[in-house]
């Protein structure tokens, strides 16, 4: 079946000899081309209707609405008709494509292809080309890589930057991985650190609709360029003689080609045009770091370079972002707000700031000597002193002694373990078990205090036998 031109033509020849044809040739809106009906068989029941049907597509209603509608003007056949009978036309009525110009500043577009090889150590490679190309004057970038990561993305547009003196507006890519975690064309996500970097820079991100490479056709026609001109046929030694072989390429071959497109010397139109339009240069480079989404493990660390980090109590099991400097360590959420920072530590280490520690799992002990003891003093001041003196008395090990008077202010009355804490710092007793048998005693004994001097008692010299 040849292609449709569109309503408003000519009949067509086999009108006479096919009924179907012959009713969509006599409408108004009759094709110079066979008809759907001067197919070979029965006629679709669809063919009487063929004139409304092509308005209908041309005006971009579905199957089903056109279903619908031909209902309300008394047509009887079902939906399957209808649909297969639209799957069958083939409008070429197309409309042109939209030539973009921009101005000068405002767009670069940039995209990877693929390098020439590179021998290297008896083995024979192939890198990724790198070229970055300004919207307006076409002025290039070109840069061979191994690598399509993140880093190396975002290293190659602040060489393109450094090397065009400015920064434009906005950066269009494709929906390649590195930059685009999910491609949406009303509302992509992006991955964080590229974020940082346009706003660093002072830039936007734009990215292409998806399948749509015509968005970004002159960077399209720009690797396509750098691939036949510079780069085919060639081999090199390594990575870095081949971006000096690119560099030089630019400045002497790329830039003084006279464009077919704007009709301009590419380089002397950049200087003249649009190298005063970019944006000036930040005072430095973009800091670099690693970044990764980290899942908070059930111990309330992420792991992240062989080290762990510690998060806040809410996000155990949720996933964060680490970002890793040279000296720190970040935890952001997922909407890149900072949550926690820590000092970068050694592989297998971990780092845990005090306020990540649930009161719930945090331990006496780890409290310290001092809340122990005001606890203590809290119950009464001969608590608190059976407590500092038996500190004093057995050291360290006293801190799980003083959990255990805690517990046992619990079981008793207040009154009852200060009268057994004062009798026990009376006599001298620093053991807990001796504090817990006071406790249980049926009866107060009155301690009776031994005197060193009285009138009545003797000196002992008088009990002396002279030899």
């Amino acid at each position: 079946m040849q292609p449709r031109t569109g309503a408003g033509s000519e009949p067509t020849p086999n009108a006479a000899t096919n009924p179907g044809a012959g009713s969509a040739a006599g409408s108004a809106n009759a094709t110079t081309n066979p008809g759907v009906g001067s197919r070979p068989g029965p006629a679709s029941r669809c063919a009487p209707y063929e004139a409304q049907i092509v308005t209908a597509v041309e005006a971009g209603l579905t199957a089903k609405r056109i279903h619908q509608d031909l209902r309300e003007r008394g047509f009887a056949g079902g939906y399957s008709a209808v649909k297969l009978f639209v799957s069958r036309l083939r409008l070429t009525v197309e409309l042109p494509h939209r030539r973009m110009e921009c101005e000068p500043g405002a767009e670069m577009q940039f995209d990877f292809g693929q390098g020439a090889w590179v021998l290297e150590n008896g083995r024979r490679r192939r890198p990724h080309l790198f070229r970055a190309v300004l919207s307006h004057s076409r002025k290039g970038y070109s840069e061979v890589v191994w690598k399509q990561d993140i880093e190396t993305v975002i290293r190659c547009l602040e060489n393109a930057f450094r090397a065009f003196g400015g920064v434009p507006a906005t950066i269009v890519p494709d929906n390649l991985k590195a930059a685009v975690i999910e491609a949406d064309w009303f509302d992509p996500e992006l991955n964080p650190k590229l974020r940082e970097f346009c706003a660093h820079y002072g830039t936007a991100l734009v990215p292409t609709r998806p399948a749509k490479p015509e968005h970004k056709g002159k960077v399209e026609a720009g690797v396509k360029y750098a691939q036949s001109n510079a780069l085919k046929g060639r081999q090199f030694d390594s990575l870095a003689a081949q971006n000096a072989f690119l560099t030089e390429w630019e400045r002497t071959v790329a830039d003084t080609r006279i464009h077919g497109t704007i009709r301009q010397q590419v380089g002397r139109y950049f200087e003249q045009t649009e190298r005063g339009a970019l944006r000036p240069l930040p005072a430095s480079l973009f800091p670099c770091f690693e970044e990764a989404k980290r899942t908070v493990h059930r111990d309330g660390h992420v792991a992240f370079r062989q080290a762990y980090y510690s998060a806040p109590p809410e996000y155990l099991g949720r996933e964060v972002w680490v970002r890793a400097e040279t000296r720190l360590v970040r935890l952001f959420n997922l909407r890149m707000e900072p949550i926690a920072v820590h000092a970068r530590a050694e592989p297998g280490r971990f780092a845990t700031a005090e306020a990540h520690l649930h009161s719930r799992k945090r331990s006496v002990v780890e409290r310290g000597a001092d809340y122990l003891l005001e606890r203590c003093r809290l119950i009464g001041p001969h608590t608190g002193a059976w407590a500092e003196g038996m500190f004093q008395q057995r050291g360290p090990i006293g801190l799980r002694t003083m959990q255990g008077l805690l517990a046992l202010a619990r079981e008793h009355p207040v009154a009852e373990l200060e009268r057994a804490c004062g009798r026990a710092v009376h006599l001298g007793r620093w053991r807990l078990r001796e504090v817990r048998e006071l406790t249980q005693a049926d009866e107060q004994v009155v301690q009776i205090d031994f005197l060193q001097t009285h009138p009545l008692i003797r000196d002992l010299r008088h009990y002396q036998i002279e030899p």
